[in-house]
């Protein structure tokens, strides 16, 4: 791709097989008046639980689509991972679960009146792994990837899709692989995400970074720009999934054929909806080709 800023860029086209990697953890939500200080016992209400994680929310946002979305991913073998096994396989994708001899990760998510969310995570978040049986040539007939694992070969295999998108959180996946992602995605406030194309030895082709409310920036080679915040709901709920569903949309967008500061703007729209909540996968926007 010779400019970044037209990552995607070409004659529109709606999309017909995308594929995600990483975990889906099972996740407890529910509010709380405040966040607990020492010593402090906390009621959470109105608790529900969903498979979500950096993986499960990315993917759950892509199935809003029309196109076939393949997951590849790993589960324990405890009640958690059953109940996550059997919310992914009642949807209309192609799942690919490894079985671990291990508890499935727990999440439990604290959300306070303003809306902000605190994640206690509880175990190991469990992934694909290139030695497991899995048809990792799907990739090469992918029009996106999103990739969110840990294995840097898994992620080698990726780059044989048309659009790949990682998450800046797997930095040093990354890095370890030697590939050139397509465009890399993290929050400028998380510092687990913040990073500039400097951090990355081989240089993805634009790195955005989100700033919530303020909207975020593309860097590519030929500088940075900005795009702008989605409009936020009259009243902000939650913001459990996010930035997830806000990537799940930009790899969408383009694998559409859409430059990626529309992309952006459009993926913006689908970040913000999940603050109207009440609960993320009902919040989801359906994603069709613009």
């Amino acid at each position: 791709m010779t400019d970044a800023r037209h990552a995607g860029a070409g004659r529109a086209t709606t999309p017909r097989r995308f594929a995600v990697v990483g975990h889906v953890t099972h996740v407890t939500l529910g509010a709380v008046a405040a966040l607990p200080k020492p010593g402090d016992i906390v009621h959470l209400d109105a608790p529900c639980w969903f498979p979500g994680g950096g993986g499960g929310m990315t993917f759950f946002q892509l199935v809003r689509s029309s196109a076939e979305v393949h997951l590849f991913t790993a589960v324990g073998t405890d009640d958690a991972g059953a109940a996550v096994a059997a919310r992914l396989g009642a949807t209309s994708a192609v799942v690919h679960a490894a079985r671990r001899e291990a508890p499935h990760t727990r999440d439990l998510v604290l959300v306070t009146p303003g809306g902000e969310r605190t994640i206690v995570v509880i175990g190991a978040p469990l992934h694909a792994r290139i030695d497991d049986a899995m048809p990792w040539d799907v990739f090469a007939t992918t029009d996106g990837v999103y990739f969110t694992g840990q294995d840097a070969d898994v992620l080698r295999a990726a780059r044989a899709a048309r659009v790949l998108v990682v998450s800046a959180r797997r930095r040093a996946v990354l890095v370890r692989s030697g590939v050139r992602a397509d465009v890399v995605v993290g929050s400028a406030r998380d510092p687990l995400e913040a990073s500039t194309l400097a951090d990355y030895p081989v240089a993805p082709g634009a790195l955005v970074m989100t700033e919530g409310a303020d909207g975020g920036r593309i860097a590519t080679a030929a500088g940075t720009t900005r795009y702008p915040a989605a409009p936020a709901p009259p009243a902000r709920v939650a913001s459990y999934g996010a930035g997830d569903s806000f990537v799940g949309a930009l790899t969408w967008y383009l694998a559409c054929g859409l430059p990626l500061d529309e992309a952006c703007r459009r993926a913006a729209v689908h970040g913000a909806a999940l603050l109207a909540g009440p609960t993320p996968l009902e919040a989801q926007l359906p994603l069709a080709a613009p």
